[in-house]
């Protein structure tokens, strides 16, 4: 059985991982910190009672259930909002915050399961095994998943790209 002293150092050093994978998965800070604190809350839970060989994949797996639980309750109640992106003086920072921003705002568009698998995938860097493990399906639903995301991503790139075009010739 592990201890509480390895636990802890477990958390100090996974935390700030943690943290930046709920923004991704919750599109809020405030989220992300709860969602952190519930899968560590379980984790711990799971740590005293057994041996858990991964504890950083325990953690995201009890994330990606928890948001999953979050997201179907929450969505009917309110819409989330991408954070403001700050302003930059060059032509191309800005581009770049653009670009970003239009990516944040369609990740935010995809249901709780592929919002998930993206963000394991792209911003993990996670294979598409290692993602069924932590997600607990199988890999071809990953594959499935993952190409129905990008398909709606694309589809509203495209659509916030054509708006803007759209935008920018209206105002010459």
């Amino acid at each position: 059985m592990a201890s509480d002293e390895e636990f802890a150092d477990f958390v100090a050093a996974a935390l700030p991982r943690l943290l930046r994978f709920g923004h991704m998965l919750t599109g809020n800070p405030a989220a992300a910190e709860d969602l952190v604190q519930t899968a560590l809350a379980r984790s711990w839970r799971a740590w005293r009672l057994r041996s858990i060989d991964d504890p950083q994949a325990y953690a995201r797996k009890v994330m990606v259930n928890s948001y999953a639980t979050w997201y179907r309750r929450a969505r009917e109640r309110e819409t989330l909002a991408a954070p403001a992106a700050e302003a930059v003086a060059a032509e191309d920072d800005v581009r770049q915050v653009d670009d970003r921003d239009a990516m944040w705002r369609a990740l935010l568009t995809l249901p709780a399961r592929q919002r998930a698998v993206m963000v394991l995938r792209y911003y993990e860097e996670l294979s598409e095994m290692e993602i069924a493990a932590v997600m607990g399906i199988s890999p071809g639903t990953v594959k499935s998943q993952a190409a129905r995301a990008l398909r709606r991503l694309a589809e509203v790139l495209t659509a916030t790209d054509a708006m803007h075009a759209a935008n920018g010739a209206s105002h010459e």
